[in-house]
């Protein structure tokens, strides 16, 4: 027997204010979990602990936008709350229905106007400010492709005491304290997005164009980042960090990286480990400096090998404390922690002590070189590559034995 139309009804109501319940419900629960993951302390990439003045040009402006939204909205939620209750149908007769009350229309042109005009003049102004690099002094270029960030110095007088020679590097950008520096990106494939929240706002990265930002940082230490573009499929393992160094450590630095390669001592597993590289990595990556059995200098060409015509120099691979588009450390967790937690007047030191190996993340590193398209997904498969001519985007499996990953780590290990 079927229940009479009123209990129907009434069971459906009840039925639906148990779903619309359970919904609020979720949604409650998302909203204060998306808030408490916003609240994170000693997060690595929060725009609310600036720690350059372009940084904190946007942190100033941020609090006034952010407080004049807080209080729009909660006045406006308020009135909707409002009407919701005064308002709801009880079964009454319907109230009488008017057209047109220009007062009040006119109020809530004029008054959503003047709120917008309030946020745009220190808006406009702040993002004039910001794009303003006529102060800079030492140029940084950066070209993105997927999946990691190429940086190089072009020779110059600025960055300290001046850069005699071209330095190619890649995922971390290491520039001196208190130094406005000019950075130049470019893409090679798409468009990705270069954005170290605590130095300062995104700037998209285009093929064929050239954006700038400039970057500043108070203190020595290491501020990362991330690409946020999405780029393709690996987009979320696209990071980069910039490294910023007192005045005589960047020097420091700089000589190092301009300095004249060593080749490993002969019968050593560095030195089967350098003809390794030269058979296996070289198509690709270059080290400055390196020579073939013949003394002919090793020239990569990734131009002809991957579909974004580089790979990322690998020259000082080990002064730098990540790899693979800075996804993983180099440094096992306690030597990681103490750089990052390293006090401003010893970071430097820390920092350009390199990867020992007593510190290295052996692990990740051979991972990668057992097969990379494993550890992060890249279009390495040859099914997939009809797009691009058969070039991976990626570096491919390169089907490397024990030995000879062995012999690559020995030989990486020296480029320090």
């Amino acid at each position: 027997m079927s229940n009479p139309p009123s209990k129907r009804h009434a069971v459906h109501s009840a039925s639906t204010f148990r779903n619309m319940s359970r919904r609020a419900r979720i949604g409650l629960a998302v909203g204060l979990a998306a808030v408490v993951a916003g609240c994170a302390q000693d997060a690595p990439q929060d725009t609310w602990d600036p720690a350059g003045e372009n940084a904190q040009m946007i942190h100033d402006l941020q609090w006034p936008v952010f407080a004049i939204a807080g209080i729009v909205g909660v006045v406006v939620l308020s009135v909707v709350a409002f009407v919701i209750v005064k308002f709801r149908d009880r079964g009454q007769a319907m109230p009488e229905q008017t057209h047109g009350k220009p007062a009040l229309e006119i109020a809530l042109t004029i008054l959503p106007a003047l709120i917008l005009i309030g946020v745009a003049i220190p808006t406009v102004g702040t993002i004039m400010a910001l794009n303003d690099t006529d102060d800079t002094e030492c140029i940084v270029n950066v070209t993105g492709q997927q999946w990691w960030w190429e940086i190089d110095y072009p020779a110059q007088d600025g960055c300290g005491e001046g850069i005699s020679a071209p330095i190619v590097t890649s995922g971390q950008m290491i520039i001196p304290t208190d130094t406005n520096v000019l950075v130049r990106g470019t893409s090679r494939d798409v468009i990705h997005s270069w954005w170290i929240p605590r130095l300062n706002g995104k700037r998209d990265m285009v093929p064929g164009r050239v954006h700038t930002v400039r970057l500043q940082a108070d203190e020595p230490g290491i501020y990362a980042g991330q690409c946020t573009e999405f780029c393709g499929l690996s987009h979320a393992n696209m990071r980069m960090e910039v490294i910023a160094l007192e005045a005589d450590d960047f020097e420091t630095w700089k000589d190092k990286q301009l300095s004249d390669y060593v080749a490993p001592e002969p019968d050593t597993l560095a030195a089967a480990g350098e003809s390794t590289y030269v058979a296996q990595c070289s198509r690709c990556h270059q080290v400055d400096g390196l020579e073939d059995a013949d003394g002919d200098p090793v020239i990569a060409r990734p131009d002809l090998n991957v579909y974004s015509g580089a790979a990322p120099n690998l020259t000082w691979f080990m002064t730098r404390n990540t790899f693979a588009g800075a996804t993983w450390d180099l440094l096992i967790p306690e030597c990681r922690e103490a750089v990052w937690e390293a006090s401003p007047e010893e970071f430097g030191e820390r920092y350009l002590e390199g990867v020992p190996e007593t510190c290295l993340n052996s692990v990740d590193l051979r991972e990668w070189l057992r097969n990379a398209p494993a550890k992060k997904p890249m279009y390495t498969d040859p099914e997939q590559l009809e797009e691009t001519g058969g070039l991976p985007r990626g570096m491919p499996n390169l089907a490397l034995s024990e030995d000879q990953i062995d012999e690559l780590v020995a030989y990486l290990l020296e480029r320090q």
